[in-house]
C-alpha cells in the first residue's frame, strides 16, 4: 500500500474464499462498494477455482466498476489473489469493457448493472466477449428471464446483440443502455401458478449445419412432452448469418407461468445432447413449486439487499451460490436474509422462501 494509506479511510474485509469461493463474491462486493461508497479489500480472490485469482473476465469487469464510480483499484492484474477498490462518485457515461477471450459479457453486465442504476442519466456499455459461454448465463436468459424479472424491482435496461461471440474465440459484443431509478422496489415473487407456455431459440452459427438446430430443438421437444403432455411447445429452429463470430450453437428453452414466472434451461456445445440436456434442466427447475429458477435465485439478491422494503421470492433449493451472495450483501449493506422451508401439500417437493429486509439505497444524484 502506498505511504499515504494513513488518511484512507478503513475497506471492509472480504474473504474471497468462503462458500462457493468464486467470482461472484468479487462482482457482489465490488457492486456494493460501488453503490455504497465504502472501500472493499477482496482477499483470496477466487481460491476455490482451479487457478485461483483474478481472470481476464474478472478484471475487465472490476475496471469497467472502477471506471463508473471514478475509484481506484489496487492489485488488479491477472491472477492478483488480494484486490482493493476505493469507490469515487457513480457518473453516467458511456462505458467500455473487453474480456478479449469469450470471457462472459453476462458477467460483465452482472457487476455494472446494479452500479448504473445509481446514477444521475442513463448510461451506455459496450460490452465485448463471450455471449453465450460455458458457466454463466446466456444472453438470451439475461434478456428472456433476468430482465423482465428486474423490472418488478423498477429496473429498466434494453440490450441489443451486435455479435454473438461463442468459446474460444469470444468476439461477441453487446450494447446496453441503463436507465437510473430513485429507489429499488422490494418483489414479493411467492405464487408460481401453472405452467402456461413453454418456448425457445436452437441456434447454430459458422460452419454448424441447420439440421443441427432442428435436432435440438426436436430432442428437446421430446424429452419435455414425456413429462408436459398438453403444452403447445415452440422452440425456433435458427441459423446466425451474419451477427456470430466463429462456429458455435446452443439451445435456451423458457417457460413461463400464470403469474408471471419466468424459468430456463440451458445449454451449449459439441455434445449431442444439447437439446436433452436444457429439458432435463427446464424440468428440474419447474418440478418445485419455487417462482424463480437456481440461476436467477442468487442474481436477485443484490437487488433484494439493495431495496427499500422487504422482498420475498420463493425458491426450489437455495444454492450455494445464492447463501454466498446473502454472505456478501448482509457484510456489506444493511440488508438482513432469513430463509424458510416451505413444505408443500401439493407436491412432494420442498421449497424456500427467501425473505429479505432491504437496505433501501436512495440514488443521491438523482
Amino acid at each position: 500500500m502506498d505511504p499515504d494509506s494513513e488518511s484512507v479511510p478503513a475497506a471492509q474485509e472480504v474473504d474471497g474464499s468462503v462458500m462457493e469461493g468464486g467470482g461472484q463474491i468479487l462482482r457482489v462486493a465490488a457492486a456494493l462498494s460501488c453503490i455504497t461508497g465504502a472501500a472493499v479489500n477482496i482477499s483470496k480472490v477466487r481460491a476455490g477455482r482451479s487457478s485461483p485469482g483474478l481472470r481476464p473476465q474478472h478484471l475487465s469487469g472490476l475496471q469497467l466498476v472502477s471506471d463508473l464510480c471514478g475509484g481506484v483499484l489496487q492489485g488488479a492484474n491477472i491472477g492478483s489473489t488480494d484486490v482493493r477498490l476505493t469507490p469515487g462518485k457513480i457518473r453516467s457515461g458511456s462505458y467500455t469493457a473487453d474480456t478479449q477471450t469469450a470471457g462472459s459479457v453476462c458477467l460483465l453486465l452482472q457487476v455494472a448493472l446494479p452500479c448504473a442504476l445509481f446514477t444521475d442519466a442513463s448510461s451506455q456499455f459496450c460490452l465485448k466477449g463471450g455471449t453465450n459461454a460455458e458457466m454463466a448465463p446466456q444472453i438470451d436468459y439475461t434478456l428472456k428471464v433476468f430482465k423482465p424479472v428486474l423490472e418488478k424491482f423498477g429496473v429498466h435496461f434494453d440490450c441489443d446483440i451486435r455479435m454473438r461471440g461463442y468459446y474460444p474465440k469470444g468476439g461477441g459484443e453487446v450494447s446496453v443502455t441503463v436507465n437510473p431509478l430513485k429507489q429499488l422496489q422490494p418483489v414479493t415473487m411467492i405464487e408460481r401458478g401453472n405452467i402456461t407456455k413453454i418456448h425457445g431459440r436452437a441456434h447454430v452459427a459458422g460452419v454448424l449445419p441447420y439440421k443441427l438446430a432442428k435436432d435440438m430443438s426436436a430432442a428437446a421437444v421430446r424429452t419435455i412432452r414425456k413429462e408436459i403432455k398438453d403444452l403447445y411447445i415452440n422452440i425456433q429452429a435458427l441459423q446466425e448469418k451474419d451477427k456470430a463470430c466463429g462456429s458455435g450453437n446452443g439451445i435456451i428453452i423458457i417457460a413461463e407461468s400464470s403469474t408471471g414466472c419466468l424459468f430456463a434451461g440451458s445449454a451449449l456445445g459439441k455434445k449431442d445432447k444439447v437439446g436433452i440436456e436444457a429439458a432435463e434442466m427446464l424440468l428440474r427447475n419447474i418440478r418445485h413449486n419455487g417462482c424463480v429458477d437456481e440461476f436467477l435465485q442468487d442474481q436477485l439478491i443484490i437487488f433484494m439487499a439493495a431495496a427499500k422494503g422487504t422482498s420475498r421470492i420463493r425458491t426450489g433449493a437455495v444454492t450455494l451460490h445464492t447463501q454466498t451472495a446473502i454472505h456478501v450483501a448482509e457484510q456489506l449493506t444493511e440488508a438482513k436474509f432469513t430463509i424458510t422451508k416451505c413444505e408443500d401439500e401439493l407436491s412432494s417437493s420442498v421449497t424456500f422462501i427467501i425473505e429479505c429486509q432491504g437496505s433501501g439505497v436512495d440514488n443521491l444524484n438523482l
